[in-house]
């Protein structure tokens, strides 16, 4: 599963491969997918290449192949049109996810078992954004839940491992935008990547500490990042 940003970077490379056999820039990169910096891209193509969709040819200044494309969005990767002057603008299509959508309230079954509404698949480790899947619930004994509204997530990586969260777990989130200090939240990051982790505020700055020694803390600044919800329990299927 790609982020939407990871799925544009993944159609613009692909769409400039088929066109010249050259990969773009860095730069080009930067100004299709409307990023501000090219630290975006170095994290964005190494995402994509842990997931296996692209890969570096060493020795080669440029130099990306395509591996395979994303089979579970069904949408083929677009080519954009040729304006007038013979150059070609990207608008891609984009996988969309977002957690600003209102949720649907959870129903009980006989007051004793809720259908918690499953969103998608978010990371505990390089971000990804969570997608909602409408038609997948989970059920959960509604004495486990408190008050307000939820909604659960699959974990997929291993970078909150410590705090006793696995890849393949399923964790339920309660809807929230604020958190006290040390909370394990939903983090929306600059309103497009999803991630688990654990809220620190140091002073005008927010840290995301992971829970696993292979990977580092990220800081932000305090408009970057967006608490969507707080863990609240976790489901495992052995």
């Amino acid at each position: 599963m790609l982020t939407r940003k990871q799925f544009e970077l993944l159609s613009f490379i692909n769409q400039r491969l088929a066109e010249g056999g050259v990969s773009p820039s860095f730069e080009e990169m930067k100004d299709a997918l409307g990023l501000r910096s090219k630290s975006g891209i170095h994290r964005l193509i190494s995402g994509l290449q842990e997931r296996g969709f692209i890969k570096r040819l060493p020795h080669r200044a440029r130099a990306l192949e395509v591996i395979r494309l994303p089979e579970q969005t069904a949408i083929p990767l677009p080519r954009a049109p040729r304006s007038s002057s013979g150059k070609s603008g990207f608008s891609p299509t984009v996988i969309r996810g977002d957690f600003k959508l209102a949720m649907p309230g959870a129903s009980s079954n006989g007051g004793e078992v809720i259908q918690l509404p499953m969103l998608g698949r978010i990371a505990a480790g390089t971000p990804i954004e969570a997608l909602r899947d409408s038609s997948a619930a989970v059920a959960m004994p509604a004495a486990m839940l408190g008050t307000g509204e939820h909604f659960s997530l699959e974990v997929a990586g291993d970078s909150m491992i410590d705090a006793g969260i696995l890849d393949g777990d399923t964790v339920v989130i309660q809807k929230a935008d604020i958190a006290d200090n040390g909370t394990i939240v939903v983090a929306l990051i600059d309103d497009s990547e999803v991630t688990l982790k654990r809220l620190r505020k140091r002073g005008d700055s927010i840290a995301l500490e992971p829970a696993n020694k292979a990977y580092e803390t990220r800081i932000f600044g305090p408009d970057r990042v967006k608490v969507q919800g707080k863990l609240v329990g976790l489901l495992r299927r052995y």
